[in-house]
């Protein structure tokens, strides 16, 4: 990632944006530092903020000044588990009968390939029968161009698979916290709809998943075609996104002060708090709640390059799992709900004491 300032709006250039949520200023969310070498009162804060566009519907990062490198995660099991199914209906629908495969990757890992070359297909760099996007289009500042690249690389004939974390979902649910550096764009399938029509590619059919509280996978073809019952079913469900974006500034504000009264009320009880995730989403939230060591002990994570170092702007130590499982802890905060059910059941020593809610709720 490189440090940039946004001119105009990343899809269609117009100066039609109006700012949804602003967080001031927040440590880069891609770059965890070593434990000991910064403390987190001198470390680097950088303005945060989503605007809209008005006149393409196109949600995005205000600017990002950051340039760092995040260390790479260990891909969830329910990331695994939603790609092989979203695979198995695509296959169904009978999009995979092309020969070649060509993905363009998210920097947070993962990867469909092997998955696809079970089925016989053939990678390649040139112009693919099936281009594969999970949630990499995102990271790229220069929407029109990305959308260009993905149309340029997709073979006459072939499909574009893209799949995005739905914007509808993310107002709705009020998950402020997808925001974060490095994630230029936020995608309604009608403001995706119009970036793929100026790549000269048509959306015709889609899935839905609940992967992060509601997913959409895109199938796309060139040139002008019809898009499909299910398409114009989640056009209409999304039609009210522009009504719920300003909600999100109430959620994060409301989120923070409630974590933050729950984590001081288990200290007032004597409990001793850790959370399970070092993710990037949890990082404005534990800014914006003022965490610390005091709050919470310390955060654990399956990533071995996480391990060793701190999550942003605090002073809290990220772990292994190992360690807490061996600490004993009285509540885990859970930073990402998706991962319960792989938790639970790597680590049943900590069965009843997973809290998934800001509030303390389990």
């Amino acid at each position: 990632m490189s440090g940039e300032t946004a001119r105009g709006c990343r899809g269609c250039g117009s100066a039609s944006l109006i700012r949804i949520l602003d967080l001031g200023k927040m440590p880069a969310a891609d770059d965890f530092p070593e434990l000991e070498t910064e403390s987190a009162a001198t470390e680097a804060a950088h303005p945060l903020a989503m605007d809209y566009c008005t006149a393409c519907g196109l949600a995005q990062l205000a600017e990002d000044d950051t340039v760092t490198a995040e260390p790479r995660g260990v891909e969830p099991q329910a990331l695994r588990d939603q790609a092989a199914d979203a695979l198995a209906r695509v296959a169904a629908a009978g999009w995979l009968s092309g020969g070649t495969v060509r993905e363009f990757g998210s920097p947070h890992g993962g990867s469909w390939l092997p998955l696809l070359t079970e089925r016989g297909c053939t990678e390649t760099r040139d112009a693919a029968d099936v281009v594969i996007d999970c949630f990499g289009i995102m990271h790229v500042p220069d929407q029109r161009a990305a959308f260009a690249v993905r149309a340029a690389a997709t073979a006459p004939g072939g499909v574009l698979l893209l799949q995005f974390h739905s914007l509808h979902a993310i107002a709705a649910h009020g998950q402020w916290n997808a925001l974060r550096h490095g994630h230029f764009a936020y995608y309604t399938l009608a403001a995706l709809r119009r970036l793929l029509a100026d790549a000269g590619m048509s959306a015709v059919t889609a899935w839905e998943f609940p992967l992060y509280g509601g997913t959409v996978l895109v199938a796309a073809v060139h040139g002008e075609a019809e898009s499909d019952a299910t398409v114009q079913r989640i056009l209409a469900a999304e039609s009210d996104v522009a009504e719920l974006l300003p909600d999100l500034q109430h959620a994060a504000d409301e989120q923070a002060r409630a974590l933050r009264a729950w984590l001081e009320a288990e200290a007032v009880a004597g409990h001793r708090v850790y959370a399970y995730g070092a993710a990037s989403r949890a990082v404005a939230l534990f800014h914006l709640a003022g965490v610390h060591r005091g709050l919470l002990t310390a955060v654990a994570d399956a990533s071995p390059g996480k391990q060793g170092r701190r999550m942003p702007g605090t002073d809290v130590p990220i772990i292994s799992p190992a360690e807490l499982v061996a600490a004993q802890p009285d509540r885990v905060f859970l930073t990402l709900p998706d991962l319960l059910p792989e938790v639970r059941s790597r680590l049943p020593e900590l069965e009843g004491r997973w809290v998934v809610q800001p509030d303390g709720s389990p």
